[in-house]
């Protein structure tokens, strides 16, 4: 069975470019049984980071934090397995067809 290790980052506050967008918690909260749901034969792992504490962060998270700080990526920001698969404003498309492209083969 493959497994998927799905990264949310985001914060509490809002993206200021994301108006009327749901908050980085209430994607990550919303992912989890709609991914689950969809490709119940992968295993999945989901973990929330918050953006705004960089204590015990990777070198590889810190990175993608320095990179929305720069307005180079938006939160909430999702990787799978490290690789960037969505920021800003998500959709579920954009996450399904990411899988269905790289996990189903």
């Amino acid at each position: 069975m493959n497994s998927i290790k799905v990264n949310v980052y985001g914060a509490d506050v809002v993206c200021a470019s994301c108006v009327n967008a749901p908050t980085s918690k209430d994607i990550y909260d919303w992912i989890q049984p709609n991914l689950k749901r969809k490709f119940d034969n992968l295993d999945f792992t989901f973990n929330y980071i918050d953006i705004m504490d960089t204590e015990g962060k990777s070198d590889y998270d810190q990175s993608l934090i320095e990179q929305i700080e720069n307005d180079e990526l938006f939160y909430p920001l999702i990787t799978m397995n490290d690789e960037v698969v969505a920021d800003g404003y998500i959709q579920l498309p954009q996450l399904t067809k990411y899988v269905e492209q790289t996990f189903m083969k």
